[in-house]
This record gives structure tokens, sequence and C-alpha cells, in this order.
């Protein structure tokens, strides 16, 4: 692609709630540098033009909670690599596990996700999450953000039995107070060793620690039920620690809460069962509406049944568009919303002035997978590759069955 391109008379969508009905951007040397109308003269000038009448143009989608180039094929341990032995590793990296050569990736690239954070999994305190685009060479070329999240597993209150087609009876967890105690103590200690003017002797566990307490990093607590994330926060906005709720299946019920304190949520699977007996069977497509109804910045993930399963994580927003949610907050929370809460909002999640050319190009609308074709994308102004091996297997079996129009 060349250093600048024009796209015109395409439908833009900002990411931040705007849509522009008949506009054109304009990428030099990697930036937007032109986000307007049709109507609108402009002197700036492109190599290329390039006309997109019929089609939408979006912010790359940004996938939070991911194992994606850490696990390849689950049931193979060797190409398994998102978790650590030990209950605390705060200081645990992701990032140096990232495989850029993953056979998954290119199947989630190619439906609109370009960014991604790769998360540790274990213990309590799985480690570091680095935000990573989704194309690249080796994994320092592929970082946006090295280590920019340290992510804590909040102890359940509750145990579900059964499976996740078929519920069970709820099971209260009767170490809960045990587990809460033990994260209060380490962060006791954590906060205490941070204090200190000098140590003698290094703890790289609790050196990553420090930049939670002076906002550096933030801490994402991954917790479900209400309580759980009341108690979660209540315990842990004492540190002064930058928090946001990752899971949040119960969200709903404390929004008053979380507008209080100002936290963020990340969404995991819309596409499931409600958590109690006692909630509608749509509960959980109904959620995003309400947080974005009061005021609650969230987002959307998924990473439920494995990494490869993230290329849907759009259709799950499409499916809460059904129930309530706004089609363009929907959008903001695949794009701008995900940016804002991981802190990467400078330099992607939206389509404005000064920003990386991040985006993909479709025909269709992106969250309704009976429309959705994206037939280009960008990262940074790079052409981003959109075959993948399901694609290659496709064209081949067309061909050698002679199926192809």
């Amino acid at each position: 692609m060349p250093k600048s391109f024009l796209y015109t008379n395409v439908r833009i969508h900002i990411g931040n709630g705007t849509v522009i009905e008949n506009g054109k951007i304009g990428v030099a040397d990697g930036k937007i540098n032109l986000v307007e109308k049709m109507v609108t003269q402009s002197n700036a000038k492109y190599e290329v033009t390039i006309d997109g009448k019929g089609q939408e143009i979006y912010p790359g989608f940004i996938a939070a909670n991911t194992r994606l180039g850490l696990e390849e094929i689950g049931a193979v341990r060797s190409t398994v690599d998102y978790r650590e032995v030990g209950n605390f590793n705060p200081n645990v990296r992701s990032i140096i596990a990232y495989n850029t050569d993953s056979k998954v990736t290119p199947t989630v690239r190619s439906n609109g996700v370009l960014l991604a954070q790769v998360v540790p999994e274990g213990g309590r305190i799985s480690g570091q999450s680095s935000i990573v685009y989704t194309q690249g060479d080796n994994w320092e070329d592929a970082a946006l953000a090295f280590d920019n999240c340290v992510h804590l597993r909040w102890p359940s209150r509750v145990r579900y039995t059964g499976w996740w087609a078929q519920r069970g009876r709820t099971e209260m967890n009767k170490n809960y107070n045990k587990g809460m105690e033990a994260t209060r103590v380490y962060f006791d200690a954590a906060k205490a060793y941070a204090q200190k003017k000098s140590v003698e002797r290094k703890n790289l566990k609790f050196e990553t620690m420090k930049a939670l307490f002076n906002n550096q990093k933030k801490l994402v607590v991954h917790a479900e039920d209400a309580k759980s994330m009341m108690d979660a926060i209540n315990l842990l906005e004492t540190y002064g620690i930058d928090l946001v709720i990752q899971g949040g299946t119960e969200s709903w019920k404390i929004v008053d809460f979380l507008k209080e304190k100002k936290v963020p949520v990340i969404l995991n699977d819309v596409q499931q069962l409600p958590r109690r007996d006692d909630s509608d069977i749509n509960q959980p497509f109904k959620t995003p509406g309400v947080l974005e109804a009061n005021g609650i910045k969230f987002a959307f993930s998924l990473n439920r049944h494995g990494s490869w399963n993230v290329r849907n994580m759009m259709f799950q927003a499409g499916q809460a568009v059904g129930y309530g949610l706004d089609k363009e907050a929907a959008v903001s929370a695949l794009t701008l919303n995900v940016a804002e809460i991981l802190g990467i909002e400078d330099r992607v999640g939206s389509l404005e002035i000064g920003k990386d050319a991040t985006f993909i190009v479709s025909k269709g609308d992106v969250l309704d997978m009976r429309t959705s074709v994206i037939i280009a994308a960008f990262m940074a102004g790079r052409t981003v590759d959109l075959g993948d091996k399901q694609k290659e297997l496709y064209d081949k079996y067309m061909e050698k069955y002679d199926l192809k129009d």
C-alpha cells in the first residue's frame, strides 16, 4: 500500500458513537489525517484514491481477555502456554510467549479483530497482559503496549455445577473468606514493600506490584457475581489502584455501585445462560444495554471454549443490539471503550485525526453474521492479510469438486 491513500464515498463509524454517512478518510505515513463528509473540500494530496461506494469503515476491533497466540490446540499440551505454576505471579509476562505464527490468529484477524489483549491464567494473580496486533513477525514487533495490566482472579463466592448448556445446583464456596483474606495479606505486603525507599534484596513479584500502587499499570479483577465484585472493589480501592472488572456477569445488579466507584466492566461471553435460576433467560443478552443506559463504561470479550472463538466476538455485540443496546454503542464497546479501559486510546479505538490508521473496510453490517463481509483492513496504515487456513481449505475443496461459480 502507498504511504498515503484516501477512501471516498464510505459510511464511517468513528467509534465514539458518531457516524458519517457519506464521508472520506485519508491516511498518510500510517496516521489518519482526514475524516470528514464528502461535501467538504480538502487540499490534501494522496497517492491513491479508492472509491468505497457501498462500503463501511470501522475502527479495528480490540479483543480483551484472550489466549490468542498462547494456545494453538487445547488438547495438545505442548501448544498451550498461558498458565504458570504458583498462586501469586504478578511478574509473569504473557507477551514473551505470544506466537505470531499461530494458525488460529489469522482466522480471528480476518473477521476484523486487529488487536488483542493477551492474558495469562492460573493462580490468584496470574501475571501481566500486553496488547498486540494480530499480525506481526515476532512478539516485539506485534506489541502495541507491553505489560500494562496485572490480572487478579478474585475467589468466587459460589460454585456452579453442571455444564454451560445445563446449569446444575449452586454451592457456596466455604473457602471464600479465606481466599479474600489471603489476597488482602498479599496486597498489604506488596504495599509495604513499595513504600520502602530501598531494599536489601529485590522481590521481583513485589517490584511488579509497585506499578499498581503508582497507577502505571491497571489491575484487572476477574469476578462474576455481584457480591464478589463489590467485595473486590471495596477492598482494592483502599490501595488507590486503577481497577477494571473482567467478567461481570451480574454487573447489571450493581450498576449504581459501579457508577459511584467509576469502575469499568469488560463483559465475558454474552451468549450464555444466566447464572441464577431466578434470572430472566435472556438476561445476559440484556446486560450490555443495562450498563450503557446507566452510564457504565463497558466492553465485550469472548474467551469461552478457547482462543478460536474470539472471531465471533462482534456477533455477541450484535445480539445485544437486538436486546436494547444502541448499534453505535455496541461498536464503541468493541473499539474505543476497550481502548480507553486498557489505556491505549491515544493510538487506536476510534477514527480520529492523529491516531493510527487501524481500521477495517466491510460490505454489510459487521455485527450481523448474515451480512458481514470484510474486504480490507489496515494496521497503522499497513495492509492486513485477510487470508487464513480455513479459507484456503474452503477454496481448495470448492475447486476440487468444481463447486465454484
